[in-house]
C-alpha cells in the first residue's frame, strides 16, 4: 500500500506538479467554453472541473488522467437545462454519478475487451479531428495577430525542448505569450472575454428539485444517457493513457471513480464530467505520470482563479489554441494512414467509420458503437467462413456421414442446413459434430430443422459427437426429441 502511494503520488513531484499547472492552464478556456455549450454559468464548467480532477486523482483507476467537464457532456445536456433549468442538471448529475459507481460494481468495465484495436484507432483520430476542429473558431476572421502568436507558440512547444525539458514547452508557451500579449498590447481575443471568470469559493450546493417520481421520469433518460458516454470516453482515454505511458489500469475502479467524483461536482453546483482525452495527452507529453498530476491541475485551477484571476482572463485564446493543436497533432496515429493498406480490409473499415461517424455526430458513443458493431460483424464473418463440411457413403450406399467442424451460429446455421441433400433415398443419416460447436438457439434451431425434415422422408438420424457445451444447448432448446416437435417447428 505505502509503495503504490509512493509510486502514484511522490515518485515524479517536480513534472506532476508543472503538467498540472499547464493542464490548468488549458483548462480553463474548455470549461467555459462548455459551460456555454450545455447553457449554463461558467462558473458550473469550472467548479466542475476542480472538483472532478480532484476528487478522480484520489479514487480514479488510471494515475495520470485528466477529468473534469467535457464538450461530449455538455452536448447531452443541452435540452435540460434550456427545458428545466440548473437545478434539474445537478439532479442529473448526482445520478448519473449513481449509475456509474454501479456500473463499476457490476465489472462494466470489462466490457473493454470487446471494443477492438480498429476502434480505439478510429476513436483517437476522431478526436484529434474534434480537437483541430473546435480551435478553428479562433483562427476565422481574426487578425494577422493572432496567426502570427499561434505560429509563435508552435514554434516554442516544438523548439524549446531541445534548449531544455526542465519546463514543460506548452508552460512556456502560454506565459511568454501572454507577456507579449500585455507588452504590444495586442488587440486579440484573452481567456476573459469567453465568460466571467468566478471570485468566489464553491459551496455546498444540494439540487432544489421535488424527490419525486416525476423529477426522475425527467433526468432518468438523462442520466442514462450521461453515464454511458461518461464511462465510454472514459475508459477509451484510459486505454490511450495505457498505452502511452506502457502501464496499467483499473477499469472497474474509474467506473467507480468518475461517479464519485460526479456526485462531488453536482453537490458543489458543478455539471457532470468524465475523462479528457486532449488535456489527459497534454498531461502526459508534459511530463505528468502520477495522480499527483491530476490533482495539481484541479488545485492549481482553482488557486489560479481566486489568487491571479485578473492575470489569467488576459492569456491570449492563441497561445492555447497553439497548445491545442500540438494536442491534436500528437493525438492522431499517423501510422494508421500508413495501414490503411497493410492492414486487413475489415480492420480499416472499422477504423474509418469510426472516424467518420464520430467527427459527423460529434458523439463519441455512436462512433464507437458503429466501430464495435462493425467489428462484430466482421469477426462473425470470419468465423462462419471457418465453417467447413464433408460427406461420404457408408453401409452399401444406405447411409450418409456428414462430418462438421467449425462453429454453428447464426452467422452459419443458413450454410449447415443447405450441407444436406433431403432428396437422397438412404435410410439412415449420421450427423457427426464431434469437431464442432452449437453456439445459440439459431443453431439449434438449424439443427432441429434438418432432424425433422429427414425424418419426414422416413430417413432415420443419429447425432454423434457433441461436446458437453452443446449437449447441454440441445437438452434445453432443441425440440426435435420432444413430443409435438414437427409442430412446435412448423409453428416457429
Amino acid at each position: 500500500m505505502l509503495k503504490s502511494f509512493r509510486q502514484d503520488w511522490l515518485a515524479n513531484v517536480r513534472n506532476d506538479l508543472l503538467a498540472g499547472l499547464v493542464v490548468a492552464l488549458a483548462l480553463i478556456p474548455e470549461a467555459i467554453a462548455f459551460s456555454i455549450i450545455a447553457g449554463v454559468d461558467p462558473k458550473v464548467g469550472l467548479y466542475a472541473s476542480f472538483c472532478i480532477a480532484v476528487v478522480i486523482s484520489i479514487v480514479g483507476g488510471r494515475p495520470g488522467m485528466i477529468s473534469a467537464a467535457t464538450g461530449a457532456m455538455a452536448l447531452v445536456m443541452v435540452t435540460l437545462v434550456k427545458e428545466h433549468g440548473l437545478h434539474y442538471l445537478l439532479a442529473a448529475t448526482l445520478l448519473t454519478g449513481l449509475l456509474q459507481i454501479v456500473a463499476g460494481w457490476i465489472n462494466l468495465g470489462a466490457l473493454m475487451r470487446f471494443v477492438s484495436r480498429s476502434v480505439v484507432t478510429g476513436f483517437v483520430n476522431a478526436l484529434a479531428i474534434l480537437i483541430f476542429m473546435a480551435q478553428l473558431p479562433e483562427l476565422t476572421n481574426v487578425s494577422w495577430h493572432v496567426y502570427a502568436m499561434t505560429a509563435a507558440g508552435l514554434g516554442i512547444i516544438y523548439l524549446f525542448p531541445y534548449l531544455t525539458k526542465a519546463v514543460p514547452s506548452p508552460l512556456v508557451t502560454i506565459v511568454v505569450l501572454t507577456a507579449v500579449a500585455i507588452f504590444l498590447d495586442l488587440d486579440i481575443r484573452t481567456v476573459g472575454d469567453m465568460g466571467e471568470l468566478p471570485d468566489s469559493l464553491p459551496v455546498f450546493l444540494l439540487p432544489d428539485v421535488p424527490l419525486n417520481l416525476a423529477t426522475l421520469t425527467i433526468i432518468f433518460p438523462y442520466s442514462l444517457t450521461l453515464m454511458v458516454v461518461g464511462l465510454l470516453e472514459s475508459l477509451m482515454t484510459a486505454t490511450i493513457v495505457d498505452d502511452l505511458t506502457d502501464t496499467s489500469s483499473n477499469k472497474n475502479r474509474e467506473c467507480v471513480g468518475q461517479g464519485v467524483a460526479n456526485i462531488a461536482a453536482g453537490c458543489i453546483g458543478g455539471m457532470a464530467g468524465c475523462a479528457m482525452i486532449g488535456q489527459s495527452v497534454i498531461n502526459v507529453k508534459s511530463g505528468g505520470r502520477g495522480r499527483l498530476s491530476t490533482f495539481a491541475a484541479g488545485v492549481f485551477l482553482l488557486t489560479l482563479l481566486m489568487l491571479v484571476g485578473d492575470w489569467v482572463a488576459r492569456i491570449p485564446m492563441a497561445a492555447l489554441v497553439a497548445v491545442m493543436i500540438m494536442v491534436s497533432i500528437g493525438t492522431f496515429n499517423w501510422a494508421s494512414l500508413r495501414n490503411l493498406r497493410q492492414h486487413p480490409a475489415s480492420s480499416s473499415v472499422v477504423m474509418v467509420a469510426t472516424v467518420i461517424v464520430t467527427v459527423f455526430t460529434h458523439d463519441l458513443a455512436k462512433g464507437v458503437g458503429v466501430g464495435v458493431l462493425l467489428s462484430g460483424f466482421f469477426f462473425a464473418h470470419k468465423v462462419a467462413l471457418l465453417f467447413r463440411v464433408g460427406a461420404n457413403s457408408e453401409d452399401e450406399g444406405r447411409a450418409r456421414v456428414y462430418r462438421f467442424s467449425g462453429q454453428i451460429f447464426f452467422a452459419s446455421a443458413d450454410r449447415f442446413v443447405a450441407s444436406f441433400d433431403f432428396k437422397e433415398v438412404i435410410e439412415k443419416v449420421v450427423i457427426d459434430v464431434s469437431k464442432a460447436h452449437f453456439w445459440d438457439i439459431t443453431a439449434v434451431s438449424a439443427l432441429d430443422k434438418v432432424v425433422l425434415k429427414f425424418r419426414r422422408e422416413g430417413v432415420e438420424v443419429d447425432i454423434v459427437g457433441l461436446n458437453e457445451a452443446s449437449s447441454t444447448m440441445l437438452d434445453r432448446f432443441a425440440i426435435h426429441d420432444k413430443d409435438g416437435g414437427e409442430d412446435l417447428l412448423a409453428g416457429h
